[in-house]
């Protein structure tokens, strides 16, 4: 049995911490009914991850506090949840005390960390992207979308906790959002550069693949929602739901992305000086069974970690802690036949200002076969659950169909409640009709 410190407290982290608590190929619904396999601590975690093992309050960007923490828990593996702490060098803190990790150094964190990076990064390596051009300067940066006559993406070089991003509809509006970060600083230093590329067609989807720095094991592909409101309506949010398999994601899509994508960017990391260990999260734009690169992040995805935990066929343990001991070779990821599917929970006004520390009722009724709850802004006060974030839970079911994983997970949903409480109904509705 290892000791395992998880680093964060979303859902995503609860949701990894139900996969490496489960013995492997077996996975309860997080609420810590099963056998456990591995001893965990969360930090800081949330009030569903005490059912899994101990919190400690201590933040996830606190880098000192949790190599601290992790030497005095004498732990043999830390999985860093959140892309924060691992562009300011948490793996290579904890690698300076021995102190095994999984995540990518900070070096290799600039993939997510500088998005004028990634770009040349994918320039380097042949990676099929959007066309991109880097500035400083706003009024250079005007003149080439001025140049381009047409509105182009404008996107802060740096981590904006996903406010980064303006895909503006005219030539004014991508004028305003590069005076808005070059000039005005609205998003501090992280918007002092901006990159300007080209819109894509084409429906997204997320593949995430866990490296070892020379080799990469594919997760299934997954979708997410990220607007507010049902049919992609209103503003962006962290992600109201996501679902597994994504149809988009063809076996010929799949392999296209190992070999033009994933491949060569393992590559050029490592002829960079920093090799990528971890998880490969490429945010990718399918236009007519062809792939581009819309982004990469150097963590899981949440909410799609909350799908990809329940598919897969294999042990979370030796996955995670094969790719920070930097061998893979004898890993082989399989998925479970069927489908899963997860709804985000949120509070009232999510996302601007979110209500918080209003009680959760439900969360003890019985629940569906095949449904599960992985929390994300909850907090325990007494013997109650009370919201404490945006995205409070997120409710799901893997099923032998899609479909039925979109009835199991919304009758989960159905049995939980709270004041001003608001989630999507039509999450899978790309796939589904």
């Amino acid at each position: 049995m290892a000791r395992i410190l998880v680093v964060g407290g979303g859902s995503r982290e609860h949701a990894l911490g139900a996969g490496l608590a489960a013995p492997s190929g077996a996975l309860d619904g997080g609420d810590g009914s099963g056998a456990r396999a591995h001893e965990l601590v969360f930090a800081p975690g949330n009030a569903g991850t005490l059912a899994l093992g101990r919190n400690v309050a201590v933040a996830a960007s606190d880098v000192d506090a949790i190599v601290e923490l992790a030497e005095k828990e004498r732990v043999d593996l830390v999985v860093v949840g959140p892309e924060l702490p691992l562009t300011l060098g948490l793996v290579d803190a904890l690698a300076a005390k021995g102190i095994r990790a999984f995540g990518p150094t900070r070096a290799a964190a600039r993939l997510e960390g500088s998005k004028a990076f990634m770009k040349d990064i994918c320039k380097r390596a042949g990676v099929p992207t959007a066309a991109y051009a880097v500035f400083d300067d706003a009024e250079a940066a005007k003149a080439h979308v001025r140049a381009a006559g047409r509105p182009l993406v404008v996107k802060a070089d740096g981590l904006c906790a996903g406010k980064g991003v303006v895909v503006a509809s005219s030539v004014d509006e991508a004028c305003e959002a590069i005076d808005r970060m070059i000039v005005g600083a609205e998003l501090g230093d992280a918007g002092r550069v901006v990159v300007l590329e080209e819109l894509l067609p084409g429906e997204e989807a997320s593949f995430h693949v866990v490296c070892d720095g020379t080799r990469a094991v594919p997760l299934v592909a997954a979708q997410d929602h990220k607007r507010v409101f049902d049919g992609d309506r209103g503003p962006n949010t962290g992600g109201m739901g996501a679902y597994a398999p994504a149809p988009i994601v063809t076996p010929e899509v799949a392999a296209e992305v190992m070999t033009a994508v994933v491949l060569p960017t393992l590559r050029a990391m490592a002829d960079a000086g920093a090799p990528f260990r971890g998880v490969l999260f490429v945010g990718l734009m399918i236009d007519a069974g062809k792939p581009r690169v819309l982004e990469f992040n150097v963590r899981f995805g949440d909410p799609e970690t909350t799908v990809l935990v329940p598919m897969l066929d294999g042990d979370w343990f030796a996955l995670l802690d094969g790719a920070a001991r930097g061998d893979l070779s004898a890993f082989e990821a399989k998925t479970k036949p069927g489908a899963a599917l997860a709804v985000v929970m949120a509070s009232e006004r999510y996302p601007a200002t979110p209500a918080t520390g209003d009680a959760i009722e439900g969360l003890d009724a019985p629940a569906p076969e095949g449904a599960y709850v992985y929390h994300a802004g909850t907090r325990r006060e007494g013997d109650a659950v009370v919201t404490a974030g945006g995205r409070v839970l997120t409710v799901g079911a893997r099923a032998a169909t899609l479909a039925e994983a979109r009835d199991v997970a919304y009758a989960a949903v159905a049995r939980i409640r709270w004041r001003g409480e608001h989630h999507r109904s039509d999450i899978g509705h790309r796939a589904l009709g």
